[in-house]
Protein backbone atom coordinates (compact mmCIF):
# COMPACT_ATOMS: atom_id res chain seq x y z
CA UNK A 1 0.00 0.00 0.00
CA UNK A 2 3.03 2.76 1.04
CA UNK A 3 4.06 1.91 -2.93
CA UNK A 4 0.76 3.28 -3.76
CA UNK A 5 0.17 6.39 -1.82
CA UNK A 6 1.57 9.94 -4.00
CA UNK A 7 4.46 11.44 -2.74
CA UNK A 8 4.25 14.71 -0.52
CA UNK A 9 4.94 16.45 -3.72
CA UNK A 10 2.04 15.24 -5.40
CA UNK A 11 -0.57 16.21 -2.14
CA UNK A 12 1.07 19.75 -2.74
CA UNK A 13 -0.29 20.01 -5.74
CA UNK A 14 -3.37 18.92 -4.75
CA UNK A 15 -3.31 21.35 -2.26
CA UNK A 16 -2.23 24.39 -4.47
CA UNK A 17 -5.37 23.71 -7.07
CA UNK A 18 -7.83 23.56 -3.81
CA UNK A 19 -6.19 26.94 -2.51
CA UNK A 20 -6.86 28.26 -5.96
CA UNK A 21 -10.62 26.92 -5.98
CA UNK A 22 -11.16 28.33 -2.27
CA UNK A 23 -9.03 31.69 -2.64
CA UNK A 24 -8.51 32.31 -6.25
CA UNK A 25 -6.04 35.51 -6.99
CA UNK A 26 -7.92 38.30 -8.08
CA UNK A 27 -7.57 41.89 -8.99
CA UNK A 28 -4.37 43.71 -7.99
CA UNK A 29 -3.01 40.36 -6.62
CA UNK A 30 -3.48 38.58 -10.08
CA UNK A 31 -2.00 40.99 -12.21
CA UNK A 32 1.20 41.15 -9.32
CA UNK A 33 1.14 37.03 -9.93
CA UNK A 34 1.09 37.26 -13.31
CA UNK A 35 4.43 39.08 -13.41
CA UNK A 36 5.62 37.12 -10.74
CA UNK A 37 4.82 33.94 -12.65
CA UNK A 38 6.67 34.98 -15.64
CA UNK A 39 9.73 35.55 -13.88
CA UNK A 40 9.09 31.57 -12.06
CA UNK A 41 8.95 29.94 -15.56
CA UNK A 42 12.12 31.84 -16.57
CA UNK A 43 13.89 31.32 -13.27
CA UNK A 44 12.61 27.20 -13.91
CA UNK A 45 13.84 26.77 -17.32
CA UNK A 46 17.49 28.12 -16.54
CA UNK A 47 17.88 25.74 -14.01
CA UNK A 48 16.35 22.65 -16.38
CA UNK A 49 19.00 23.98 -18.63
CA UNK A 50 21.83 24.59 -16.28
CA UNK A 51 20.95 20.92 -15.17
CA UNK A 52 21.27 19.25 -18.86
CA UNK A 53 24.45 18.04 -19.01
CA UNK A 54 26.03 18.75 -22.66
CA UNK A 55 27.86 15.60 -22.32
CA UNK A 56 24.66 13.01 -22.11
CA UNK A 57 23.43 14.72 -25.32
CA UNK A 58 27.26 13.61 -27.00
CA UNK A 59 27.08 10.33 -25.70
CA UNK A 60 23.11 9.31 -26.48
CA UNK A 61 24.33 9.59 -30.27
CA UNK A 62 26.31 6.50 -29.47
CA UNK A 63 22.45 4.63 -28.10
CA UNK A 64 20.42 6.67 -30.78
CA UNK A 65 18.05 3.68 -31.64
CA UNK A 66 16.81 3.68 -28.12
CA UNK A 67 16.48 7.45 -28.13
CA UNK A 68 14.68 7.57 -31.14
CA UNK A 69 11.86 4.88 -29.21
CA UNK A 70 11.19 6.92 -26.88
CA UNK A 71 11.03 10.23 -28.49
CA UNK A 72 8.56 8.34 -31.06
CA UNK A 73 6.23 7.20 -27.88
CA UNK A 74 6.38 10.78 -26.43
CA UNK A 75 6.04 12.75 -30.26
CA UNK A 76 4.17 10.79 -32.59
CA UNK A 77 2.32 7.45 -30.40
CA UNK A 78 0.78 9.77 -27.75
CA UNK A 79 -0.33 12.58 -30.26
CA UNK A 80 -1.89 9.26 -32.84
CA UNK A 81 -3.63 7.81 -29.56
CA UNK A 82 -5.34 11.35 -29.11
CA UNK A 83 -6.78 11.61 -32.21
CA UNK A 84 -7.07 8.27 -33.59
CA UNK A 85 -9.27 7.38 -30.18
CA UNK A 86 -10.76 11.05 -30.17
CA UNK A 87 -14.14 9.87 -31.46
CA UNK A 88 -14.52 7.14 -29.00
CA UNK A 89 -13.13 9.02 -25.81
CA UNK A 90 -14.63 12.56 -26.40
CA UNK A 91 -18.09 11.79 -25.10
CA UNK A 92 -16.78 10.79 -21.44
CA UNK A 93 -15.71 14.68 -21.29
CA UNK A 94 -16.69 17.82 -23.26
CA UNK A 95 -15.00 19.39 -26.34
CA UNK A 96 -12.87 21.79 -23.63
CA UNK A 97 -11.61 18.72 -21.32
CA UNK A 98 -10.66 17.12 -24.35
CA UNK A 99 -8.25 19.35 -25.73
CA UNK A 100 -6.65 19.49 -22.35
CA UNK A 101 -6.05 15.85 -23.02
CA UNK A 102 -4.83 16.62 -26.91
CA UNK A 103 -2.36 19.14 -24.78
CA UNK A 104 -0.91 16.49 -22.80
CA UNK A 105 -0.26 14.23 -25.82
CA UNK A 106 2.00 16.83 -27.24
CA UNK A 107 4.38 17.39 -23.63
CA UNK A 108 7.73 16.12 -23.33
CA UNK A 109 9.02 13.48 -21.36
CA UNK A 110 9.72 14.01 -17.85
CA UNK A 111 13.02 14.17 -16.45
CA UNK A 112 13.27 13.75 -12.97
CA UNK A 113 10.81 10.92 -12.02
CA UNK A 114 11.79 8.97 -15.37
CA UNK A 115 15.19 9.30 -13.84
CA UNK A 116 14.42 8.31 -10.63
CA UNK A 117 11.99 5.67 -11.14
CA UNK A 118 14.47 4.07 -13.83
CA UNK A 119 17.70 4.21 -11.07
CA UNK A 120 15.35 2.39 -8.79
CA UNK A 121 14.41 -0.48 -11.40
CA UNK A 122 17.99 -0.72 -12.21
CA UNK A 123 17.79 0.17 -15.61
CA UNK A 124 20.40 2.33 -17.91
CA UNK A 125 20.79 5.74 -15.92
CA UNK A 126 23.14 7.24 -18.27
CA UNK A 127 20.53 6.66 -21.07
CA UNK A 128 17.55 7.62 -19.18
CA UNK A 129 19.56 11.19 -18.08
CA UNK A 130 20.13 11.89 -22.05
CA UNK A 131 16.82 10.95 -23.28
CA UNK A 132 14.98 12.87 -20.74
CA UNK A 133 17.48 16.20 -21.36
CA UNK A 134 17.10 15.40 -24.96
CA UNK A 135 13.36 15.02 -24.78
CA UNK A 136 12.81 18.39 -23.17
CA UNK A 137 15.01 20.44 -25.56
CA UNK A 138 12.77 19.43 -28.56
CA UNK A 139 9.57 19.86 -26.46
CA UNK A 140 10.25 23.38 -26.31
CA UNK A 141 10.87 23.60 -30.00
CA UNK A 142 8.20 20.92 -31.00
CA UNK A 143 5.24 21.58 -28.48
CA UNK A 144 4.33 24.94 -29.51
CA UNK A 145 4.13 24.01 -33.50
CA UNK A 146 1.93 21.15 -32.65
CA UNK A 147 -0.11 22.91 -30.61
CA UNK A 148 -0.78 25.76 -32.87
CA UNK A 149 -0.83 23.57 -35.66
CA UNK A 150 -3.10 20.54 -34.21
CA UNK A 151 -4.97 21.56 -30.93
CA UNK A 152 -4.91 25.23 -31.29
CA UNK A 153 -5.46 25.97 -34.80
CA UNK A 154 -4.46 29.74 -35.30
CA UNK A 155 -3.97 31.90 -37.81
CA UNK A 156 0.34 32.19 -39.38
CA UNK A 157 0.52 35.69 -37.28
CA UNK A 158 -0.89 33.85 -33.95
CA UNK A 159 1.13 31.47 -34.63
CA UNK A 160 4.57 33.08 -35.01
CA UNK A 161 3.83 35.26 -31.89
CA UNK A 162 3.32 31.86 -29.77
CA UNK A 163 6.52 30.48 -30.89
CA UNK A 164 8.46 34.11 -29.74
CA UNK A 165 6.49 34.07 -26.56
CA UNK A 166 7.99 30.72 -25.90
CA UNK A 167 11.52 31.56 -27.21
CA UNK A 168 11.58 34.43 -25.04
CA UNK A 169 9.84 32.91 -21.90
CA UNK A 170 11.50 29.57 -22.19
CA UNK A 171 13.91 28.91 -24.66
CA UNK A 172 16.21 31.94 -24.11
CA UNK A 173 16.19 30.86 -20.47
CA UNK A 174 17.19 27.23 -20.96
CA UNK A 175 20.00 28.03 -23.20
CA UNK A 176 21.36 31.03 -21.15
CA UNK A 177 21.45 28.14 -18.23
CA UNK A 178 22.70 25.77 -20.23
CA UNK A 179 25.70 27.94 -21.47
CA UNK A 180 26.38 29.19 -18.19
CA UNK A 181 26.17 25.35 -16.45
CA UNK A 182 30.17 25.74 -16.17
CA UNK A 183 30.48 28.59 -14.24
CA UNK A 184 27.88 27.73 -11.83
CA UNK A 185 28.50 23.97 -11.77
CA UNK A 186 29.85 23.87 -8.37
CA UNK A 187 27.28 26.51 -7.29
CA UNK A 188 24.24 24.60 -8.08
CA UNK A 189 25.72 20.90 -6.42
CA UNK A 190 26.30 22.90 -2.95
CA UNK A 191 22.59 24.13 -3.31
CA UNK A 192 20.95 21.02 -5.09
CA UNK A 193 18.08 20.77 -2.28
CA UNK A 194 17.73 24.28 -2.18
CA UNK A 195 17.41 24.19 -5.55
CA UNK A 196 15.06 21.92 -6.03
CA UNK A 197 12.34 23.60 -3.83
CA UNK A 198 13.20 26.52 -5.91
CA UNK A 199 12.69 24.12 -9.20
CA UNK A 200 9.17 22.53 -7.36
CA UNK A 201 8.25 25.50 -5.77
CA UNK A 202 7.84 27.58 -9.07
CA UNK A 203 5.36 24.81 -10.65
CA UNK A 204 3.22 25.17 -7.60
CA UNK A 205 3.51 28.98 -8.29
CA UNK A 206 2.00 28.60 -11.78
CA UNK A 207 -0.13 25.97 -11.36
CA UNK A 208 -2.33 28.26 -8.52
CA UNK A 209 -1.70 31.27 -11.19
CA UNK A 210 -3.46 29.07 -13.80
CA UNK A 211 -5.98 27.12 -11.50
CA UNK A 212 -7.18 30.93 -9.83
CA UNK A 213 -7.87 32.35 -13.56
CA UNK A 214 -9.85 28.68 -14.50
CA UNK A 215 -11.83 29.31 -11.00
CA UNK A 216 -12.11 32.35 -11.62
CA UNK A 217 -13.87 31.93 -15.18
CA UNK A 218 -15.95 29.27 -13.76
CA UNK A 219 -13.62 26.07 -13.76
CA UNK A 220 -15.70 24.09 -11.93
CA UNK A 221 -19.29 25.08 -13.18
CA UNK A 222 -17.47 23.00 -16.84
CA UNK A 223 -16.01 20.17 -15.25
CA UNK A 224 -18.19 18.09 -13.26
CA UNK A 225 -17.40 15.04 -11.45
CA UNK A 226 -18.51 12.93 -14.17
CA UNK A 227 -15.94 14.34 -16.33
CA UNK A 228 -12.95 13.95 -13.43
CA UNK A 229 -13.87 10.15 -13.81
CA UNK A 230 -13.40 10.82 -17.64
CA UNK A 231 -10.55 12.22 -17.68
CA UNK A 232 -9.23 9.46 -15.50
CA UNK A 233 -10.14 6.81 -17.39
CA UNK A 234 -8.93 8.32 -20.24
CA UNK A 235 -5.49 8.86 -18.48
CA UNK A 236 -5.17 5.07 -17.51
CA UNK A 237 -6.28 4.03 -21.13
CA UNK A 238 -3.16 6.01 -22.61
CA UNK A 239 -0.71 5.27 -19.54
CA UNK A 240 -1.63 1.42 -20.45
CA UNK A 241 -1.32 1.94 -24.49
CA UNK A 242 2.06 3.98 -24.18
CA UNK A 243 3.88 1.82 -22.27
CA UNK A 244 2.41 -1.11 -24.19
CA UNK A 245 4.27 0.23 -27.02
CA UNK A 246 7.32 1.24 -25.71
CA UNK A 247 8.43 -1.79 -24.29
CA UNK A 248 7.15 -3.93 -26.91
CA UNK A 249 9.22 -2.35 -29.59
CA UNK A 250 11.87 -2.12 -26.74
CA UNK A 251 11.14 -5.80 -26.46
CA UNK A 252 11.14 -6.77 -30.48
CA UNK A 253 13.92 -4.80 -31.06
CA UNK A 254 16.10 -6.76 -28.86
CA UNK A 255 17.09 -4.32 -26.19
CA UNK A 256 18.67 -5.46 -22.85
CA UNK A 257 16.12 -5.30 -19.72
CA UNK A 258 17.80 -2.40 -18.71
CA UNK A 259 17.44 -0.33 -22.05
CA UNK A 260 13.56 -1.88 -21.93
CA UNK A 261 13.09 -0.26 -18.20
CA UNK A 262 14.56 2.90 -19.54
CA UNK A 263 12.52 3.05 -22.25
CA UNK A 264 9.25 2.22 -20.84
CA UNK A 265 9.80 5.10 -18.13
CA UNK A 266 11.01 7.39 -20.67
CA UNK A 267 8.31 7.18 -23.17
CA UNK A 268 5.01 6.58 -21.09
CA UNK A 269 5.72 9.72 -19.02
CA UNK A 270 4.70 13.28 -19.46
CA UNK A 271 6.38 16.39 -18.06
CA UNK A 272 4.33 19.11 -15.39
CA UNK A 273 7.13 20.77 -15.02
CA UNK A 274 7.33 22.06 -18.71
CA UNK A 275 3.59 21.54 -19.01
CA UNK A 276 2.28 24.19 -16.86
CA UNK A 277 4.89 26.53 -17.88
CA UNK A 278 3.82 26.09 -21.54
CA UNK A 279 0.41 26.06 -21.10
CA UNK A 280 0.90 29.63 -19.34
CA UNK A 281 2.58 31.16 -22.12
CA UNK A 282 0.13 29.15 -25.01
CA UNK A 283 -3.03 29.78 -24.08
CA UNK A 284 -5.18 32.60 -22.84
CA UNK A 285 -4.83 32.90 -18.55
CA UNK A 286 -8.65 31.86 -18.77
CA UNK A 287 -8.43 28.38 -20.08
CA UNK A 288 -5.00 27.41 -18.98
CA UNK A 289 -5.93 25.60 -15.57
CA UNK A 290 -8.63 23.33 -17.74
CA UNK A 291 -6.25 22.77 -20.78
CA UNK A 292 -3.54 21.16 -17.60
CA UNK A 293 -6.02 19.72 -15.49
CA UNK A 294 -5.32 16.17 -17.58
CA UNK A 295 -1.88 16.82 -17.54
CA UNK A 296 -1.90 16.82 -13.69
CA UNK A 297 -4.40 13.98 -13.30
CA UNK A 298 -1.98 11.73 -15.62
CA UNK A 299 1.02 12.75 -13.88
CA UNK A 300 -0.72 11.82 -10.31
CA UNK A 301 -1.40 8.18 -11.93
CA UNK A 302 1.94 7.67 -13.67
CA UNK A 303 3.53 8.55 -10.57
CA UNK A 304 1.62 5.76 -8.79
CA UNK A 305 1.37 3.11 -11.27
CA UNK A 306 4.89 3.68 -12.10
CA UNK A 307 6.60 3.79 -8.65
CA UNK A 308 5.00 0.08 -8.38
CA UNK A 309 6.33 -1.07 -11.51
CA UNK A 310 9.91 0.06 -10.55
CA UNK A 311 9.74 -1.39 -7.10
CA UNK A 312 8.53 -4.69 -8.57
CA UNK A 313 11.56 -4.68 -10.69
CA UNK A 314 13.71 -3.64 -7.70
CA UNK A 315 13.10 -6.73 -5.75
CA UNK A 316 13.41 -9.52 -9.25
CA UNK A 317 16.92 -7.31 -8.94
CA UNK A 318 17.72 -7.91 -5.58
CA UNK A 319 16.25 -11.47 -5.35
CA UNK A 320 18.15 -12.15 -8.36
CA UNK A 321 21.59 -10.62 -6.46
CA UNK A 322 20.99 -13.06 -3.55
CA UNK A 323 20.40 -16.06 -5.68
CA UNK A 324 23.42 -15.78 -7.44
CA UNK A 325 25.72 -15.05 -3.90
CA UNK A 326 23.67 -17.83 -2.80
Amino acid sequence: MKRLIPDTYTFLLIGTVALASILPAMGTFAIGLKYLTTAAIALLFFLHGAKLPRQAIIDGLTHWRLHALILSCTFVFFPLMGFVLRPVLLPLIDHQLYLGVLYLCMLPATVQSAVALTSIAKGNVPASICSASISTLLGILITPFLVNGLVVPTGASSSLDSVVKIFMQLMLPFLAGHFLRPYFDSAFRKAGKMLSFVDRGSILLVIYSAFSAAVVGGLWQQVSAGMMAGVVLISLIFLALSMLYVYGLALWFGFSLEDRITALFGGAQKSLASGVPMAQVLFPAATAGIMVLPLMLFHLLQLIISAAIAQSWNRRHEQAAQGASV
